[in-house]
């Protein structure tokens, strides 16, 4: 199999008549991959790189794009208290399904939106910081362009990408990870895929470039992520 090119196969989750029981379970187990894999800890890293870089920040507002079902911004905010760092916390998806388990199962202080998030209206101030964590790869090269922009004109201080390295071993393992492991048919078909859909260092730098964005970093995490960093240039 050539990891040369990224995918553009649909993943199953990307279909609107899932079943909500269906996507309550994929929710759960994708929560459970992002604790044990690590991928909590790079999204916190993502926080972590903006507040060294803006020391005097009192209050962030800290917005996440394609939240699912929240359990992102619950890792920050656990992430935060210890750092004692007061931040209000947004989760934007277009799904209804994920913002209604966001809802229900994380804390009450969150601000949860069921929107496309090119189409969602800041109401006081743009937020501090726009993350998103493992939904890059549902998007064209040209879409990303796009997304990207959107990115840096809506951020204040700047925004980061936490998403999968289109890698060949990384692709059996969560194959056979999920194989003997998920009871979930949508973690089955598309935790692999995403792998296809996913990026090398190459892609990134050309990505960036395309959209004009020059002072960014771009490192690989374990277990196969790439953490992107782009600050304001502004500030």
């Amino acid at each position: 199999m050539s990891m040369k090119e990224r995918s553009y196969e649909k993943e199953l989750l990307d279909q609107d008549d899932i079943p909500f029981s269906d996507i309550l379970l994929n929710l759960r187990e994708l929560n459970t991959v992002n604790t044990r894999l690590g991928g909590h800890k790079i999204t916190c890293e993502g926080v972590n790189f903006f507040l060294k870089k803006f020391p005097s920040a009192n209050v962030l507002t800290i917005a996440e794009i394609g939240c699912g079902g929240g359990d992102n911004l619950v890792a920050i905010s656990n992430f935060l208290q210890k750092k004692k760092q007061r931040a209000n916390l947004i989760g934007i998806d277009i799904k209804a399904e994920c913002i209604q388990f966001a809802s229900q199962h994380t804390p009450a202080n969150r601000v949860w939106i069921c929107n496309d998030y090119r189409s969602t209206i800041w109401r006081d101030k743009k937020p501090d910081i726009i993350f998103s964590s493992l939904f890059c790869h549902h998007f064209t090269d040209e879409e990303l362009i796009e997304q990207l922009n959107w990115l840096k004109e809506n951020s204040r201080l700047g925004f980061f990408i936490n998403d999968l390295h289109r890698n060949f071993f990384a692709y059996h393992s969560i194959k056979l990870l999920t194989h003997f492991f998920s009871k979930s048919y949508l973690v089955k078909n598309d935790a692999p895929l995403s792998v296809k859909r996913g990026f090398k260092k190459k892609d990134w730098l050309k990505l960036l470039s395309a959209a004009g964005i020059s002072k960014c970093q771009v490192k690989w995490r374990w277990a196969f992520r790439y953490l992107i960093c782009v600050p304001n240039e502004q500030q």
